[in-house]
């Protein structure tokens, strides 16, 4: 059996039908921003291996820094003991990050940093005298993971909470921002958006924490929205005794022209989630990090200790990864190379505006996206893809693309020419 045949056979992909799986490529090898599958294809990555490559595939500095780490030490526990890697890497994120953000708790995935996030919040409010504030509220179409506390602020509809009612935490879910990035700011409540989420923070006093995607909503629907929207939900969680968590899982690390999401703002979260391209793809980390808020209302409650602990936590090969590609991002020449992309993308993905079924088009950073007016199969993209020689991965209503930062214009015009193919087709 070829490894394909037992893939098809034997291995369950995410969001895919085992009964009825859709095309799969087998990736042979990968280096810079291309993938060369078993055939001897090659495809452009658009993806970014779900966002998570900024620097392409196998870069030096990264795979000399996990190389050197597996000769000393792969992996030690991290109740208990520490590592050089560790602190290296808490030290550059402290230098990059919110400066109130001030404590920093590793774990293994990104899914993982919003579970983390959210147990924080829950702990604070049991610590700070609020222990019927169990509950959360967030945005419509968001996104933050499949495991399941992450799951339960996942947008109602695409994160398809009827599949799982009652087993999931109910939470409390507001409209999505209305004001869209780059348009003029509504100031009337009732237009922007915020009456909502005054409301339901006002008068819901289960509610621990509000947690969103700030600027750029991911796999939930690819929407950018206005950054006054965060200043002004900062400003309604402070009346109301909530936590402001920000997931910037997908958006971390310059993707949005910011280092973070987060930037585009006036405010900082008492909680940031971090993940996908904290090591630049390199393998799977995350990170939560937390004000002094957080951290010394938990620490001067009961019991005490935050009540966490991931066998992996800290892997100091991750570390070192992750340490390896945030040297790359702190001479910040990303910024200019990000521009650019943006610039590139936005004149050569707006003749799509006007094809039959498309329903907006949208660039920020280097996030590109083609939406839609109806629903668009990864099934029947993925032949197709090939066949263009640039791997996309659509879903929902949007075409769209997450290069890494170091695509040449070349390849990121092969890139925008797929998308519009695909969407002329699809």
């Amino acid at each position: 059996m070829t490894p394909a045949e037992f893939d098809a056979a034997h291995l369950w992909h995410p969001y895919t039908n085992v009964v009825k799986p859709g095309p799969t490529h087998l990736v042979r090898s990968a280096e810079g921003v291309r993938l060369t599958l078993d055939d001897g294809t090659q495809m452009i990555d658009g993806m970014s291996s779900w966002w998570s490559t900024i620097h392409g595939y196998r870069h030096p500095v990264i795979e000399k820094a996990v190389k050197d780490q597996l000769e000393t030490l792969p992996h030690v526990m991290f109740g208990g003991l520490t590592h050089e890697p560790a602190a290296r890497l808490g030290q550059q994120l402290l230098d990059m990050t919110p400066s109130d953000l001030t404590r920093i708790f590793y774990c293994d995935s990104g899914s993982v940093s919003v579970e983390v996030a959210m147990k924080m919040a829950v702990q604070y409010q049991f610590s700070t005298g609020h222990p019927e504030r169990t509950q959360f509220a967030t945005i419509r179409s968001g996104y933050h993971g499949d495991t399941w506390k992450a799951m339960s602020v996942c947008d109602p509809v695409t994160g398809m909470h009827h599949l799982f009612q009652g087993a999931l935490s109910p939470q409390f879910f507001v409209p999505t921002p209305s004001v869209k990035f780059g348009e003029p700011w509504e100031v009337d409540p009732a237009k922007n958006g915020l009456a909502e989420l005054a409301r339901v923070l006002e008068t819901q006093k289960t509610i621990a924490a509000l947690i969103l995607e700030p600027i750029v909503q991911g796999a939930g629907g690819m929407y950018f929205y206005h950054p006054e929207y965060l200043n002004q939900a900062r400003r309604l969680c402070d009346e109301a005794g909530v936590l402001l968590i920000f997931d910037e899982i997908a958006t971390g690390f310059g993707r949005s022209a910011m280092l973070f999401a987060t930037g585009h703002t006036a405010i900082q979260p008492d909680i940031l989630c971090l993940g996908k391209a904290v090591t630049g793809g390199t393998m799977s980390f995350a990170v939560t990090m937390a004000n002094d808020r957080v951290t010394d209302g938990i620490g001067n409650g009961e019991p005490g200790v935050f009540m966490h602990g991931p066998t992996f936590m800290g892997n100091p090969l991750a570390c070192a990864a992750a340490s390896a590609s945030l040297s790359l991002l702190q001479d910040g020449k990303w910024r200019k190379r990000v521009y650019d992309i943006e610039m590139q993308m936005r004149s050569e993905l707006a003749p799509a505006k006007d094809l039959p079924g498309v329903a907006e088009v949208r660039t920020l950073g280097a996030i590109g996206v083609i939406e839609m007016d109806h629903i668009v199969s990864a099934d029947q993209a993925h032949p197709i893809s090939k066949e263009l020689g640039v791997w996309l991965r659509p879903f929902g209503r949007n075409i769209y693309c997450m290069p890494p930062f170091v695509t040449s214009p070349e390849d990121l015009s092969k890139i925008t020419h797929a998308m519009v193919q695909l969407a002329k087709v699809l």
